[in-house]
């Protein structure tokens, strides 16, 4: 989430100034490797330390019940949130990865989700996916409903994946105003500007850059038969790690390609635990390996089958934050009506 940081101390001054003691929990299910230690790290990372907002981060993998969906799943709360007197949950609301619904990622979503940890995070994940859309929507009225959250912070975003508006929500309204929000957030995302892609190279991924390391959204390839939209990809590859995602490469199965680079630097751990939260193990099985960027790449062409070199329709990213530029081949370009040679 962009600029996070700058909205966790902006809330932490006005908290403080009406007579609150706040501190900040992660509400991130399984992400930092399923440890305390690695929540606080993704947090600080994302600019949220004590440092930097003014406060202090108390991280934990501790659960407390709060209660149950009406089909009895247990619903969680992070131990510290659960003890303090109230809790305000700070998300930005954006399209899902894999699955479809009023609400996807936000504010309700991290009540549902984030605040179990990893334990119930896969207790919801293990309801189905084809049933989440309305699982999220069950557990979080759970949460709502104990009285422990006092209201939200939703933000939206850009195209350029930067905060453009945020949005104060009382707790019993979370649903109703985030199912609008989605429908503004999911305008401002920036797409691909092509339907039909013969190869896409992804130079690379990363948790810092989506949760299924290169957003669905903007390549099409989805992690469950629950959302659609996007290109037609016929091969993709993806080239590398994402420093920040410190050897997390869940996505990676997504791709058709990777190189040895990639590979090599996978924490299986990590990316492991992912699937095993999620239920959904095809997003970190390891496609055809190749030494180098160029033999990645090749391949992904070679693999498309009748389609001659010259003619290929090839797309390259440096990430799917990162739009605004790319690289094409010809027969690109010339559908973009732009003159070879005039840049």
């Amino acid at each position: 989430m962009s600029g996070i940081g700058a909205v966790v101390a902006a809330l932490v001054e006005v908290l403080g100034e009406a007579g609150a003691s706040p501190f900040v929990v992660p509400a991130m299910g399984s992400h930092g490797a399923s440890t305390a230690e690695g929540q606080a790290e993704v947090l600080a990372h994302l600019g949220v330390s004590e440092a930097k907002v003014g406060c202090p981060v108390r991280a934990t993998m501790e659960t407390v019940e709060i209660g149950r969906t009406p089909s009895g799943i247990p619903v969680h709360m992070d131990r510290n949130a659960y003890e303090a007197d109230s809790v305000v949950v700070v998300n930005r609301v954006k399209p899902h990865t894999a699955f479809r619904g009023a609400v996807e990622s936000g504010p309700t979503k991290m009540l549902a989700i984030g605040f179990g940890k990893q334990r119930r995070a896969h207790s919801i994940h293990s309801a189905g996916w084809g049933n989440i859309h309305h699982t999220i929507p069950e557990a979080a009225r759970v949460a709502v409903e104990s009285g422990k959250v006092a209201f939200g912070l939703a933000t939206i975003e850009n195209a350029d994946e930067e905060p453009c508006r945020i949005a104060a929500i009382p707790a019993e309204k979370f649903e109703e105003a985030e199912a609008s929000l989605l429908e503004e957030a999911k305008r401002n995302l920036l797409r691909l500007p092509f339907d039909d892609i013969d190869v896409l190279v992804v130079d690379e991924i990363g948790k810092n850059i989506s949760g299924d390391g290169a957003d669905p959204n903007v390549t099409g390839r989805y992690p469950t038969p629950h959302a659609s939209g996007g290109p037609n990809v016929e091969r993709m590859a993806f080239l590398g790690l994402t420093r920040e995602t410190e050897g997390n490469a869940n996505g990676v199965g997504l791709a058709d390609v990777v190189t040895e680079r990639l590979a090599s630097g996978m924490n299986r751990p990590a990316t492991c635990m992912n699937s095993l939260t999620s239920t959904v193990p095809n997003t970190i099985r390891l496609p055809m390996v190749m030494s180098t960027e160029r033999d990645a790449v090749a391949a992904a062409l070679v693999m498309c089958a009748g389609v001659e070199p010259k003619d290929a329709r090839i797309v390259r990213i440096e990430n799917t934050m990162k739009l605004r530029r790319m690289l094409v081949s010809e027969p690109l370009l010339r559908e973009a009506n732009i003159e070879l040679g005039s840049r």
